[in-house]
């Protein structure tokens, strides 16, 4: 069988470089990319993408080798009816990795039709990290690296107007518009870059929030061989999605008229206020996964689905989303209870195995955004603590312990909560098996919570007796 790539294809690359895309994996590929093909084929948009690889390690390898082509399979239930397809998508046009081609990065920057800026580096990426310097090539965070490359955009054209770029941040965070264009003025200020520069950065450049769902299960290894009989090819980055889909952009009409998915069929709402799509999407959906995940995982359960129809689990999780996390919501009840329903229907899937350790990524952030927030209006009020909630979050310690039972958890997440995590575990060790004191440390991690959650009555005792359940071997949410 042919491998995927445009000789075997005859495919040329002839779209122009409207997006530069910072990160490559199955979300953005099936999502943001996904979209832009569709958009191209229902509109003139005629857009081309230009990905780049945000971190140092790996070179998207695959992707390079199929010179950008990979396929979506969607599958699942769409309007009543069951639908499995499967699309060719061909925007991707260069792969640029700024760790080993810094100048090509910034040489991007000098393309006049590049225009749209989309990310997805996790819940973590966003950030300012003041040891971050201009001389660096590349500096360690997304933002500065982005700063870099806006600064050599502004330089080549100018400061034109007509040169500033419309940014589309995927990351799950509110306001992440708005936080991502704070930490490029940051780097401006810390870097000492000209006042116009910063004028430039402000008035003609467009931050927008924006909110992104669809559930991306990755690669169907499981039936990989029949996907490749479909398609015709031996396609490396097939990723499979669900039908449903929808892309929230905070963004005035202007905006609107240069992205014009009002003229597709697919899910993309412009609005004024993202914010109650927001809340909604972020503390049910990606707070049951957050919720399920380290549970789930430890007791041996692989996939959401396995998860969600597993006797224990099921009721697990869906108690903590009827009686523990919808109640903190400021919305209609009947509304609130018709989500988590599709939500949990979602998980059900039959077509979607979604593996429970591929969505691990960043647990602790991403339990910060998606948990904390429910857990902390359930205390108040209340007045006592969200029993699973909670459990949830003694299994996330018990998670980044690395083990389970004798198999080492792959674990991903930044350096320093890892080697924060291996130092604590480390110590319980070393002090006769000291857990209060081991979950004491994680509660008053500020850089974790921006607080110290040791202050929530009750907190330390029961996490405590959680964590000391799990290490015993029984089952947590039992």
């Amino acid at each position: 069988m042919k491998k995927l790539n445009r000789k075997n294809t005859n495919l040329p690359i002839n779209k122009r470089a409207k997006v530069l895309q910072f990160g490559g994996g199955n979300f953005l590929r099936a999502f943001t990319d996904w979209m832009i093909d569709e958009l191209n084929q229902q509109t003139d948009f005629n857009g081309g993408v230009i990905i780049v690889k945000p971190t140092e390690k790996g070179d998207y390898t695959a992707l390079r080798a199929q010179d950008g082509l990979f396929h979506v399979l969607t599958n699942g239930i769409r309007n009543g009816t069951l639908v499995a397809e499967s699309q060719l998508i061909e925007c991707v046009q260069q792969i640029i990795h700024p760790y080993l081609a810094w100048d090509s990065y910034l040489q991007s920057a000098e393309i006049p039709t590049l225009r749209f800026i989309i990310s997805n580096t996790t819940e973590a990426g966003i950030q300012f990290n003041n040891q971050d310097t201009f001389t660096q090539t590349p500096p360690k965070e997304f933002p500065a690296k982005l700063t870099h490359w806006l600064h050599h955009r502004w330089q080549h054209f100018q400061g034109s107007a007509e040169s500033g770029c419309i940014l589309l941040p995927c990351e799950l965070i509110e306001a992440n518009g708005q936080k991502l264009k704070t930490c490029i003025l940051q780097y401006a200020d810390l870097w000492n870059l000209a006042e116009d520069f910063k004028v430039w950065i402000q008035e003609h450049n467009h931050f927008c929030n924006t909110l992104v769902d669809r559930i991306v299960p990755g690669f169907p290894k499981d039936r990989i061989k029949e996907v490749y009989q479909t398609i015709g090819f031996e396609d490396a980055l097939v990723v499979d999605a669900e039908p449903y889909h929808i892309w929230v952009i905070e963004a005035d009409a202007t905006i609107q008229a240069e992205l014009p998915f009002g003229q597709t069929n697919l899910n993309v709402v412009f609005t004024e206020d993202l914010a109650p799509y927001r809340q909604l999407k972020v503390r049910i959906l990606n707070g049951a996964h957050t919720t399920m995940v380290p549970v789930g995982y430890l007791s041996r359960i692989e996939t959401v689905r396995d998860a969600v129809e597993d006797e224990q689990m099921g009721k697990f999780i869906k108690t903590a989303l009827f009686e523990e996390i919808l109640p903190t919501l400021d919305f209609p009840q009947a509304q609130l209870e018709k989500y988590a329903i599709d939500v949990l229907d979602r998980f059900k899937n039959p077509f979607i195995k979604h593996q429970l350790i591929s969505i691990s990524l960043n647990s602790t952030a991403k339990y910060k955004t998606r948990v904390l927030p429910s857990l902390l209006a359930y205390v108040e009020q209340k007045g006592k603590l969200p029993k699973n909630l909670v459990i949830a979050l003694a299994a996330l310690i018990c998670f980044y312990n690395g083990k389970r039972g004798d198999e080492l958890i792959p674990l991903r997440d930044s350096e320093a909560v890892i080697s924060f995590f291996q130092r604590i575990w480390t110590e319980w060790e070393l002090s006769n098996r000291d857990t209060k004191k081991l979950v004491q440390a994680v509660l008053q991690n500020k850089d974790f919570w921006e607080q110290d959650l040791s202050r929530i009555p009750k907190l330390t005792e029961t996490l405590t007796n959680m964590v000391n359940l799990q290490i015993a071997g029984n089952s947590m949410f039992l």
